[in-house]
């Protein structure tokens, strides 16, 4: 199936397939938040053989940037007043983390209500004429990645699956959708959320993912420490 794909232009991008990108992300209340502390992550994901990093803010983009050379998935999230959509929900925010270093712009695409009445496609285009960068649909459902595909995205995430209020609750990956898209997509799927095990990452690539993203099962030892507790005590 994958010989059909519609890849992105770029010469690094048939280098992800079947490989692991690692997304370095902190929130403020965490202890490793900060920017030096994620370039390190994200060194430390390279020397562990992720192909490629997913990293939130310019700020952390740069000195990503500044410390290794894989391809960086870049976001901007930011919480606006009013929406619900807040990762990478301008244009400006997008300019922002591709003048950072961003080889990819990654937004929402679900279908809730986005600032600066743009619709999808137009929020694409606008995005592509001025970075010149692939942009990855974040989505949350069969419909959505459907739609931000025929919208322009050029690669589709499920990484919202289970993050909006009409996408199914599941402790685990949503590889139902997984499946499905792979199926019915012309651009590559990447699976992405609550991927835990390396178990879970070989079952989405089965599945018909390209990649797979995992972020805070290797970049978040609070949540991973969680996980042990939790089982332990069951």
């Amino acid at each position: 199936m994958t010989n059909s794909l519609v890849l992105p232009k770029n010469s690094w991008f048939s280098s992800l397939q079947g490989n692991l990108i690692v997304s370095c992300q902190a929130l403020v209340s965490e202890p490793l938040f900060g920017s030096a502390t994620m370039a390190k992550m994200a060194l430390a994901a390279k020397l562990g053989g992720a192909v490629a990093i997913r990293a939130n803010s310019p700020a952390d983009i740069r000195a990503i940037r500044a410390m290794i050379d894989l391809p960086i998935f870049g976001l901007y999230k930011d919480n606006l007043p009013g929406y619900e959509v807040y990762i990478t929900p301008t244009l400006k925010h997008a300019q922002q983390i591709y003048a950072a270093g961003a080889d990819v712009v990654c937004i929402d695409a679900t279908s809730r209500l986005r600032p600066e009445n743009r619709t999808l496609d137009q929020f694409i285009r606008e995005i592509k004429n001025s970075t010149q960068c692939p942009v990855m649909a974040d989505i949350s459902t069969y419909e959505e990645g459907l739609q931000a595909e025929a919208a322009g995205a050029d690669v589709i995430s499920t990484t919202l699956s289970g993050y909006t209020a009409y996408s199914p609750k599941q402790e685990g990956p949503d590889f139902e959708l997984i499946r499905r898209l792979a199926q019915d997509l012309r651009h590559p799927l990447l699976a992405e959320g609550r991927i835990t095990t390396p178990e879970m990452a070989k079952e989405a690539l089965n599945l018909g993912a390209y990649a797979v993203i995992v972020g805070g099962a290797i970049t978040r030892p609070a949540e991973i420490t969680a996980r042990f507790v939790k089982h332990m005590n069951q």
